[in-house]
């Protein structure tokens, strides 16, 4: 009896293959001191960098040839910020990504995150004393940039950790009720949050020198329509504020917002047979409501 051809079975396809991914060196933390003569400026960063491209040989079959070394790039921004003004921590973020991608063919994009950590100079005997400085708040400066080997940087700013309060002028009511509601409404309330915010430039996004007036044009604006707006709600005047931003710096098309509710609530002081007419509060961290929000240029 003939036997049956044995049939080959068809060679099967990997049951996996890679997706998306990158590498990179994160907080690499740089301080900078700029000498003018006897006048010092110093400048603290840390700097994400993470890269896209041609990385599918390094994770599939262990060939590094074209991984850069994430050390290498630790000492790319030492060696770029040594001659970098730093003025602005978007431009130095562009110089970066620019130099990863155009050194290396086989990025295809490269995204620099860089936060700025503030340093105040020291006032002494009433003048700025030259070399001496103080650690600024808990706010930071913070950027993120954007680049694919044949495009425009893609530029957010942004600010993180500004904590803002009001005493008055915040109230809010007229929201629904159930069973589970137990919040009284309020006409009157400290409002405060730790305001995050992020901007996206457009095309007609300003010159390497106008990033920090742009930067202190929007933080202005955000401060001050918090502190004078009339507010019904968070929210509420998270909108106002960005409709304000947008209207303070026309190289932006967008922000975004995060505004954690950092409550006070009211001390009970009856048992004490005294009153409390908005005066002693216990500030409560967890847990918080949260309000995010983009406004766009419509």
């Amino acid at each position: 009896m003939a036997k049956k051809p044995v049939r080959k079975q068809p060679r099967r396809a990997s049951a996996v293959s890679l997706g998306g991914n990158s590498y990179g060196k994160s907080r690499v933390r740089m301080v900078k001191v700029s000498r003018k003569g006897k006048v010092h400026t110093v400048r603290e960063v840390a700097v994400d960098v993470a890269l896209e491209g041609d990385f599918e040989a390094v994770h599939c079959a262990g060939d590094n040839a074209h991984c850069l070394p994430t050390d290498t790039m630790k000492n790319t921004v030492y060696a770029l910020g040594k001659d970098h003004p730093l003025e602005t921590i978007e431009s130095f973020a562009v110089d970066l990504a620019r130099h990863f991608v155009r050194r290396n063919r086989q990025v295809s994009c490269a995204r620099v995150r860089i936060v700025a950590v503030p340093w105040d100079r020291t006032s002494i005997g009433g003048r700025a004393h030259p070399h001496c400085f103080t650690k600024g708040s808990e706010e930071r400066q913070v950027c993120e940039v954007e680049l694919k080997k044949r495009g425009r940087p893609a530029i957010v700013g942004g600010i993180e950790g500004l904590i803002i309060l009001k005493s008055t002028d915040s109230s809010f009511a007229g929201y629904p009720k159930d069973e589970l509601t137990t919040l009284p409404e309020t006409e009157d309330r400290i409002l405060a949050t730790s305001l995050t915010a992020r901007w996206t430039f457009g095309d007609t996004r300003p010159e390497r020198a106008d990033y920090s007036s742009c930067r202190g044009d929007i933080r202005w604006a955000l401060v001050e329509t918090f502190a004078m707006h009339r507010s019904r709600s968070v929210q509420h005047t998270l909108y106002a504020m960005g409709e304000a931003a947008l209207k303070a710096c026309r190289a932006i098309d967008s922000i975004r917002l995060s505004m954690p509710n950092k409550h006070c609530l009211l001390v009970n002081l009856a048992p004490f047979g005294m009153d409390n007419r908005n005066e002693v509060f216990v500030p409560v961290d967890e847990p918080f409501g949260l309000i995010e929000a983009t406004i766009e240029r419509g």
